[in-house]
């Protein structure tokens, strides 16, 4: 199953913070009923590619809905196709099984 780790940076806002920008982006991903794994500068979310690109689309609508007056998304795709793939056994691989 595809991964796509997506980061959305406002520029121009109120604050430095974006965390509001990633709760948002988090609130989306669960509406769209996707599993997601928060990283300390992205959101990793794991479902069929209609889906990630749908979620990516509503998420960088979200943020400029927000009042925020410029958004940038950054989003990478990991499709394998030759063995399956979710967010569990990517990191269970980096972590040596543990």
């Amino acid at each position: 199953m595809p991964l796509m780790e997506i980061s959305i940076v406002p520029v121009g806002g109120h604050t430095p913070s974006f965390s509001e920008t990633v709760k948002e982006a988090c609130r989306v991903v669960e509406e769209k009923g996707l599993s997601f794994q928060i990283t300390p500068t992205a959101t990793v979310v794991e479902g069929d590619l209609d889906s990630l690109m749908s979620a990516a689309s509503d998420i960088h609508r979200a943020s400029l809905q927000n009042g925020i007056q410029r958004v940038v998304t950054q989003i990478t795709i990991d499709d394998r196709q030759d063995e399956p793939m979710d967010l569990e056994s990517q990191v269970s691989k980096v972590n040596g099984g543990r």
